[in-house]
């Protein structure tokens, strides 16, 4: 042995594997054990093999996080972007809910003591669509790309928001609501662009920002759908308006349109093996002649890179045999191109592993107790007491605002501390148990008249009571559900095994939050018009369901265990020495085979 090292291969890795832009400093030929302090990152070990590829020359330089680990600067005009396709979307998505009970009890077909069944049934049919579609998108964006998805689903979305402000009845309303959940795949695409202009280094900081997003989405679209409700003529103000509900809706399809053009421009693709294919423009040229040629062409060009061997030939004599027609077709023709080429696939059972399969699951119980909520409150606010309290669509619109602003202050001031502190699996657990109590809580605030039944006229007394009880629970709940929101997306993206898989694993996990969403405004709506029927406290029925639903899921979330869930800096001895042993035999075992000491 000559005592020097045997250099590593210069094969660089597949773009299918995880990739860290996190540097760090490398002091041996090879990588030392991992107990015995941290091993190089691969973007050191390709500057020393080869030139980096162009998506990691853009990557920024480190700066040193207060946990003494070295942190990626965020890219900021990236995360600018998406922040604004996420307000925009939540922003028109929750106008529809201050107004939707009123509205439905304006459709002929919705007869009294039914608005809640028939809200949650429109509810659900957008969610019932998404859940069909979801993982499609999220299959889809890993094939073409993250912007032509957001795209197509921004613009489409904005076309069913301007049906939707002109229905008149609960059928139109129902399809239109699906035609929207089956177009719409953008938050998983979302959640997948963070994860990829991210690494574990500053990954928390910017999925700490996603909810408070939607949180400002609660909040703008909540006032949007409660005050831009237009119920009389404003030319003749004695006369109802015709379509008291289209206001708001062209409202939101104007943001989604502006949000769309803003896309177009400033959003950059994030999918690695993506960014070698031709611009947007031309590839859905491409897509047309591929349609071209698979019906007019006996010999499309896209095939004949791929023709299969046949009549017992090898592929070197049936090449030989085809080189001269070949020759003849490829001068002039070029193939199409549309989708990135792909060399390698995970296994199943690489992507679903225990804490992914618990992880997806809980996620469904998070998503359907939120969207229960969200469908209970509007409905319960607006019943007539004893069941309901009795407010306006305004009243409804100003206590959600309130609440996500309250939830906002928290997510940005203190919410991170606290998870740097106790690691994203405690923080999910806490937040799924806060819902349960968030669903116990509601049923048994006040009433405007300050009795115990709700009889009475309304008191000063009573209504600030009210509001003081009712601000409380809905901050409770936000909290839980911003919370339970930014540590679910930082599990599930540290769960993938690769980036190309990701938009999958999103997809997957939307697919069945859209299941979730599906069947909460259905379920919860049907038993709040059982609950007007039961007395006393009958609205305690619905609220009490959903919380014991959300109580299983607590109970789920400690199954999950994994030591490579958790963000750069965080310290989690047991799994961590688990996995050093793991990677300090592997370690050992590429030393030996190099011939290094």
């Amino acid at each position: 042995m000559s005592g020097k090292p045997t250099p590593r291969s210069n094969a660089r890795p597949s773009v299918y594997h995880r990739q860290s832009s996190t540097l760090h400093y490398q002091t041996f030929p090879t990588a030392p054990p991992r107990n015995a302090g941290r091993q190089a990152s691969k973007r050191d070990i390709k500057q020393q093999n080869g030139p980096l590829t162009p998506t990691e020359e853009r990557r920024p330089q480190s700066n040193q996080s207060k946990h003494g680990k070295e942190e990626t600067p965020l890219p900021k005009g990236q995360l600018a972007i998406l922040a604004i396709i996420a307000l925009a979307e939540q922003t028109a998505l929750n106008s529809i809910s201050p107004y939707i009970p009123e509205m439905a009890a304006t459709f002929p077909e919705v007869g009294d003591g039914q608005v809640g069944l028939y809200v949650g049934l429109i509810a659900s049919s957008f969610a019932l669509a998404q859940f069909t579609t979801n993982f499609a998108w999220g299959w889809l964006s890993d094939r073409i790309g993250r912007k032509p998805v957001v795209l197509m689903g921004t613009f489409l979305t904005a076309c069913g928001f301007v049906a939707f402000g002109f229905c008149r009845h609960l059928w139109q309303a129902v399809l239109v609501q699906a035609f929207m959940g089956f177009v719409n795949g953008n938050q998983a695409v979302i959640s997948t662009c963070l994860g990829e202009i991210t690494d574990r280094s500053n990954q928390s900081r910017a999925f700490t920002y996603l909810p408070v997003i939607y949180g400002l989405g609660g909040i703008t679209g909540p006032i949007v759908g409660g005050l831009m409700v237009m119920r009389h003529d404003p030319w003749h103000k004695d006369r109802p308006a015709s379509y008291p509900y289209a206001p708001p809706n062209l409202f939101s399809a104007a943001i989604l349109i502006i949000d769309m053009v803003l896309t177009m421009f400033f959003l950059k693709e994030s999918l690695e093996c993506a960014q070698d294919l031709p611009p947007l423009g031309k590839r859905v040229g491409n897509l047309f002649s591929w349609m071209w040629q698979f019906t007019h062409s006996h010999a499309p060009t896209y095939l004949r890179g791929t023709k299969q061997q046949s009549n017992g030939h090898s592929r070197s004599e049936q090449s030989a045999l085809l080189e001269e027609e070949d020759e003849d077709d490829s001068d002039d023709t070029e193939r199409p191109t549309v989708l990135p080429s792909k060399d390698q696939k995970l296994k199943m059972k690489e992507i679903l592993n225990r804490d992914t399969i618990l992880l997806l699951a809980t996620f469904f119980i998070f998503q359907l107790s939120n969207i229960s909520y969200n469908s209970l409150y509007p409905v319960f606010a607006q019943a007539a007491p004893p069941t309901g309290r009795s407010l306006t669509p305004e009243e409804i619109g100003l206590t959600l605002a309130f609440a996500g602003a309250i939830s906002i202050v928290w997510q940005i001031g203190l919410f991170g501390r606290l998870r740097e502190k106790i690691g994203n699996k405690v923080t999910y657990r806490v937040s799924l148990a806060g819902f349960v109590f968030a669903f116990v809580l509601m049923p048994f605030v006040g009433y405007k008249s300050g009795t115990g039944d709700g009889a009475g006229s309304p008191t000063f007394k009573g209504k600030a009571w009210l509001w003081v009880e009712l601000c409380a629970v809905l901050i409770f709940k936000t909290v839980a559900a911003v919370g339970g929101l930014t540590s679910a997306l930082l599990l599930i993206t540290n769960s993938a095994p690769s980036h190309a898989v990701l938009g999958t694993l999103n997809g997957l996990a939307q697919t069945l939050s859209a299941a979730g969403r599906a069947v909460g405004p259905f379920a919860s709506g049907a038993l709040f018009s059982v609950a007007t029927k039961v007395q006393p406290k009958g609205e305690a029925l619905a609220f009490g369901v959903f919380g014991g639903i959300a109580f299983l899921g607590c109970l789920l979330s400690f199954g999950i265990r994994g030591a490579d869930l958790e963000a750069d800096g965080f310290d989690e001895h047991d799994g961590d020495e688990s996995v050093d042993e793991e990677s300090t035999v592997g370690g050992d075992d590429d030393e030996h085979r190099t011939g290094t000491v």
